[in-house]
């Protein structure tokens, strides 16, 4: 379907509300390699970032639909940080390990079933914990 937006943004956005409800810690596993992300280098390892994103953490954190932007410190220096919605691989709770990974490469150029493929063989669904 042309033009159809990414489910990421979304899942970001309520996985974050159900794990502040529930007074747990959000953080985010980004890819650091991504092209467009502002953070601070030193803390990068091994290509990765965990993030905290959880209010306490952070001010004035957006997940928008193109990027999550928020300002933090890092070793008590503040920073403004901003990340591409595509380089957030997941969100989980610190407290319980609980939450998301995003596997599913959403690119535009992915290949869509055709008219006569759809409804053929299995659905595919995964399980979320």
């Amino acid at each position: 379907m042309p033009g159809i937006s990414s489910k990421r943004p979304y899942l970001l956005r309520a996985m974050h509300a159900w794990m502040t409800d529930n007074r747990l810690t959000p953080h985010i596993v980004v890819d650091a390699t991504v092209r467009g992300i502002k953070v601070p280098v030193q803390y990068v390892s091994d290509g990765k970032l965990i993030l905290n994103v959880g209010n306490a953490a952070t001010r004035h954190l957006e997940i928008g639909d193109e990027t999550v932007s928020f300002e933090t410190r890092f070793g008590g220096v503040a920073h403004r940080v901003e990340v591409p919605v595509a380089a957030v691989h997941g969100i989980y709770a610190q407290e319980t390990g609980q939450g998301m990974i995003f596997t599913e490469d959403e690119s535009p150029s992915d290949p869509k079933p055709t008219e006569g493929e759809r409804g053929k063989g299995k659905p595919e669904l995964k399980v979320v914990k």
